[in-house]
């Protein structure tokens, strides 16, 4: 029930279909969503524009925030940090958002990106934030 509220609240993102973004797995606590790394998603450099690593960790952190809320409750951002680690080289990026602690008022949140090419996998981005709960 949890996973379908999450995807249908999903689809409902505009921005995450423009980046070609889709979720590939959500659990209690925790959401991953991936995007490839399209030509209109990258910097000058040829590589994954941060904008990118920064809109699949947000939202891959308010979702994992999300499957820990009542049906009458969503999440909004509050404040959310970013640590780019390394250049975004590959194919797609993969975010993990994770629950950190979760709270009525607030919910911490962190989520780690990986840039993807075929079987290599490296860590470039780590976010934390603060999510808020607010009723429906």
């Amino acid at each position: 029930m949890i996973e379908q509220r999450i995807r249908d609240s999903f689809a409902k993102q505009t921005m995450m279909q423009t980046l070609g973004a889709h979720i590939a797995e959500v659990g209690e606590g925790t959401v991953t969503i991936s995007a490839p790394i399209l030509p209109g998603s990258r910097q000058q450099h040829g590589v994954a524009h941060a904008a990118l690593s920064f809109a699949i960790g947000d939202s891959a952190a308010g979702y994992a925030a999300l499957t820990l809320m009542p049906a009458d409750s969503e999440v909004m951002t509050a404040e959310m940090k970013i640590n780019l680690l390394a250049p975004g080289v590959g194919d797609l990026l993969r975010a993990t958002g994770k629950v950190i602690k979760p709270g009525r008022r607030l919910i911490i949140v962190t989520a780690e990106v990986y840039a993807i090419t075929g079987a290599e996998e490296k860590l470039i981005a780590l976010l934390q934030g603060t999510m808020v709960p607010v009723s429906v």
